[in-house]
């Protein structure tokens, strides 16, 4: 297996990657990690004319503080510093326990941030922990016929970036820079559980689950999504709304991963039927608003399981 012919431009900065983007007389796609898309070249499902080398762009590398404590991570941040970094893992410790289920250290090396959200796969883990979070995604492309200056940006929130799958709001000259997730809010826990056929393998369902408890106990926020649970990574309005204004009981849960179960729309293929794939929201629905309320009610517990493992 072998890729078609490619010209092949090693960017060194930004601008020089949205240059190359901005000519659009021939197909270009970024190349990030190329996880995902070097074997649609290899399998001929992909063919672009022109591949533009992300890799030796070091603003895209960065993870950066902001100035209400959230986090900025720059589009080539890698899934492994995801796992491993202990600034991460004590801002944002969701995102840390996610990113250990991402295929193997190996894969988790080489792939990126903003290669998983730009490639708008469902059954990947990252989009649904993002939108679980309330991410924003930065976009910038080269300034077209009659518009000032030389470059165009613009942000986004990535609730309203994915259009189906594989199939995002992104335009041709368009690259998607950094990634920018709010700050954790007192009161707050958060989990992450998938299933799979093997470790390593996509999930067949995957659910990322955030709460906010005030002093009283009582849900004031809540926000669930699901991994492989529809055409594109999906956010379970109805379900978090039904925890929100009262205190998270058991048969509160429960009903929250009943109502989840019920209006997901997962696809049956060779890996599981759509009942059985209803079955896993229900149950890893339940297991991880139970964990991350357990996480809202102790504060720091989470940064320490995140740490330990």
């Amino acid at each position: 297996m072998k890729p078609p012919r490619f010209d092949y431009v090693a960017a060194a900065s930004l601008d020089e990657a949205l240059e190359a983007l901005a000519d659009t007389s021939v197909e270009t796609r970024p190349l990030a990690g190329g996880q995902s898309l070097v074997p649609l070249l290899n399998f001929r499902l992909a063919a672009p004319e022109r591949l533009v080398d992300l890799n030796g762009i070091a603003e895209l590398a960065r993870v950066e503080e902001m100035e209400d404590g959230g986090l900025r991570l720059g589009a080539m941040t890698r899934h492994r510093q995801l796992e491993l970094d202990p600034l991460i893992a004590q801002r944002i410790p969701l995102l840390a326990e996610a990113a250990r289920f991402i295929a193997h250290p190996q894969i988790r090396s080489r792939g990126t941030v903003g290669g998983s959200v730009a490639h708008a796969d469902p059954a990947a883990e990252l989009p649904a922990v993002l939108l679980t979070l309330g991410a924003r995604v930065h976009i910038a492309r080269r300034s077209r016929d009659g518009e000032p200056g030389s470059r165009v940006a613009r942000k986004l929130d990535l609730a309203g970036f994915f259009l189906g799958p594989f199939f995002s709001v992104l335009d041709p000259d368009e690259l998607l820079t950094a990634i920018e997730v709010p700050p954790r809010a007192a009161g707050e826990g958060s989990a992450f559980d998938e299933v799979a056929r093997r470790r390593g393998d996509y999930a067949i369902i995957g659910v990322a689950a955030r709460v906010r408890l005030d002093a009283a106990g009582v849900c004031r926020e809540a926000a669930i999504s699901l991994v492989n649970g529809g055409s594109t990574p999906c956010v379970m309005e109805e379900a978090a709304d039904s925890l929100v204004g009262a205190g998270p009981t058991s048969g509160a849960i429960a009903s929250a991963a009943a109502v989840c179960a019920e209006t997901a729309d997962p696809a049956a293929d060779m890996h599981a039927s759509e009942a059985y794939r209803r079955h896993l929201i229900r149950v890893l629905t339940r297991r991880v608003l139970t964990r991350a309320i357990a996480r809202a009610r102790t504060p720091g517990r989470q940064e320490a399981r995140t740490r330990t493992r």
